[in-house]
């Protein structure tokens, strides 16, 4: 789960999406470093591919933004 991943190469757009993710649907090496949270956020780049996991939504949209992404919400 905090394995350094590169940003500014992930892709041309910039608009990436996060999304809930309950635990229970992770693997269960990463459910072992997430603790006792249900739910966790994923950052996505449009094309699908995860780009990282976070603890909440809000620190999913700062990590997006810090990296000059602009995130929206997948319902």
């Amino acid at each position: 789960m905090n394995t350094p991943f590169d940003f500014k190469d992930a892709d041309q757009s910039n608009l990436v999406y996060v999304r809930p993710v309950a635990v229970a649907d992770l693997p269960e090496d990463v459910q072992d470093e997430v603790g006792d949270q249900e739910t966790i956020y994923a950052v996505h780049r449009a094309d699908g591919e995860r780009l990282a996991l976070v603890k909440d939504r809000k620190l999913a949209f700062m990590l997006a933004r810090q990296n000059d992404f602009a995130p929206v919400t997948v319902h």
